[in-house]
């Protein structure tokens, strides 16, 4: 059993949309390991709803209000989060309505919080089928391009990070062997 020897621990989860993070954030909230733990996941259509345009039509404003939930979550001892500040930047610098020197400003800001995270993991969009959830773009094309992004972002500013893919029972274990290899709990 994985017994986290720290008072605080985040774990985020990047990748592009439709690549199943908020269904690992489920999964782990299932293990007693996690136990302590909080967890957060897509409020996509709750944001939606209050008129914040999402996807390729996304504005700073909006932007903005992600990167605060984002910052929000980070303020949490234990938690595990389906979305990161990587996410965030990412769909900012795709974002149509959205400059390109907006965007790196934006970005310069939001890495500052990038280093709270004690765990993100990339979550490969390899072998993974796009599923229409009512609120998020089924364009695939831009799905690649954020996932394109996001890898850009993760390689330029963060040094360590972990890329996890397979079906939902193998990332489990690739993300339990990295949380317990890194806390020494592999003897």
């Amino acid at each position: 059993m994985l017994e986290v020897k720290t008072k605080t621990m985040k774990i985020g989860f990047c990748g592009t949309m439709s690549v199943g993070k908020t269904t690992l954030v489920n999964a782990l909230k299932d293990l007693p390991e996690f136990a302590e733990f909080e967890f957060a996941t897509e409020r996509s259509k709750y944001l939606r709803d209050l008129g914040i345009p999402l996807n390729t039509d996304s504005t700073l404003k909006g932007q903005t209000i992600f990167l605060a939930e984002r910052c929000n979550e980070l303020l949490k001892e234990k938690v595990v989060t389906d979305r990161t500040i990587i996410d965030v930047m990412a769909f900012t610098r795709k974002a149509i309505s959205i400059s390109v020197i907006d965007g790196d400003d934006y970005c310069e800001y939001a890495k500052r919080f990038l280093r709270e995270y004690d765990y993100l993991f990339y979550v490969s969009p390899e072998g993974v089928e796009m599923e229409d959830n009512g609120v998020r773009t089924t364009d695939i094309q831009y799905r690649e391009k954020i996932d394109q992004e996001i890898r850009m972002l993760l390689h330029q500013y963060v040094p360590t990070y972990h890329t996890i893919k397979g079906t939902t029972e193998e990332r489990i274990q690739q993300i339990y062997d990295t949380v317990v290899w890194d806390n020494g709990l592999n003897t």
